[in-house]
């Protein structure tokens, strides 16, 4: 079998593990219900997962760092069944409070190690693909797992789904263990050296811009079906085509920031992406009881969102290309911190707001990271200004 199918396989169980992460926004009302507990509690299982996987994916791979990689992987998705298990056979808020966590500790170590595995697998001039391969299965999880989620959720019950991610990580493990080879572990990179980089301006405010544009998108994200049920007032059909149209404009928003980012450079596509993004959930707000028009503006934010994320990730390697891998890992905790606070923040506005505000309140955070992109851009081109002076003392000088 050639190395591309083996990443194919990797990129289909990312699917996998992606739908286990995205599904709980498209089916939170129902496991609200079925569980007794109010929508904005049951939105708290976003907040532990990404609490879960921001913390504890470092540590872990520190810790297995020099683990061989199959084998790590093989440990990844049976913690991983075992939290699908879970939440399928044992009752309570409780008991599906520590299958998120398990879950997203599993799920953290396995993508991590996958992406690892599929670069090394790859010739070097082929290895950028092979990554773009493995998180393009794990976003198609957002555009199919969601929607066929909230299907299932409708015509048996949302167990059922954690049920067959369950099996479907077992035949993973199956399939792993013959097709993919070994591939030594790493020396671990301390987490010190690691979070030096937070130390340097630059990088902070950077990685700030994604703590507030992600937590903007997740606090209207988190609790998008209640919205489109309760404030748009759409049918279960309506809310499962939304998901899917989100889901579509979101693959395509991010192949076009990569296009921009190319074509335009990051500072017009960031600035511009994220400021759409903000119009786009004030917009969301203006015309919530009106279907059609929100099953547009759904499109629109998706579109906007997402368009940052490779150009994000593209600014973040330029201010440190001699450490990009640490800046991408910390980019994720920060992606995943970002989750957990939206998610948190939107709990408190459905609860003692409104569920109508979490569009408003998204749209404020997304404008506070234009201001901290606009600060970001400053702080590189003073940084330019003063090395040409420098320069321009130098020859004087001499």
């Amino acid at each position: 079998m050639s190395y591309a199918w083996k990443i194919y396989l990797l990129a289909v169980v990312s699917f996998l593990v992606g739908t286990s992460e995205f599904i709980i926004a498209g089916i939170l009302d129902k496991v609200a219900h079925d569980i007794g507990v109010s929508v904005s509690a049951a939105g708290q299982l976003i907040t532990v997962f990404s609490l879960a996987y921001a913390f504890g994916t470092p540590f872990l791979m520190a810790v297995t760092a020099r683990m061989e990689r199959r084998k790590l992987l093989l440990y990844s998705l049976g913690v991983f069944v075992l939290g699908n298990g879970i939440a399928v056979a044992l009752p309570g808020f409780g008991f599906l409070v520590a299958s998120r966590i398990i879950l997203a500790l599993s799920t953290g170590v396995f993508v991590v190690t996958a992406l690892t595995v599929a670069s090394k697998m790859a010739p070097p001039e082929k290895q950028g693909s092979a990554i773009a391969t493995l998180i393009m299965g794990f976003s198609t999880a957002l555009i199919v797992g969601v929607p066929i989620g909230r299907i299932v959720a409708s015509a048996y019950d949302w167990q059922m789904i954690f049920g067959g991610i369950g099996v479907l990580g077992l035949v993973a493990m199956f399939l792993i263990s013959f097709v993919i080879p070994q591939t030594v572990g790493e020396e671990p990179v301390p987490l010190r050296q690691q979070l030096a980089l937070l130390k340097q301006p630059k990088i902070a405010i950077a990685l700030s811009v994604t703590f507030f544009w992600i937590g903007g998108y997740s606090i209207a994200y988190t609790y998008i079906s209640p919205f489109l049920l309760t404030v748009t007032q759409m049918g279960e059909q309506s809310v499962s085509a939304g998901l899917f149209a989100f889901g579509i404009a979101s693959l395509i928003g991010s192949k076009f920031g990569g296009y921009s980012t190319d074509k335009w450079g990051f500072p017009r596509t960031l600035m511009g992406g994220m400021l759409l993004h903000s119009a786009a959930l004030v917009l969301l707000s203006l015309s919530a009881h009106s279907p059609a028009i929100v099953f547009v503006l759904l499109m629109l934010w998706s579109f906007a969102a997402w368009s940052s994320g490779p150009t994000q990730q593209y600014h973040l390697i330029t201010l440190a290309p001699e450490a990009s891998g640490i800046m991408l890992s910390l980019n994720t905790s920060v992606v995943q911190l970002a989750m957990a606070a939206g998610a948190g923040i939107g709990g408190v506005v459905v609860e003692h707001v409104s569920l109508a505000a979490i569009s408003w309140i998204g749209a404020a955070a997304v404008a506070v990271a234009v201001g901290a992109v606009a600060a970001s851009l400053g702080v590189s081109r003073s940084r330019i200004v003063r090395k040409v002076d420098e320069r321009q003392m130098q020859k004087a000088e001499v």
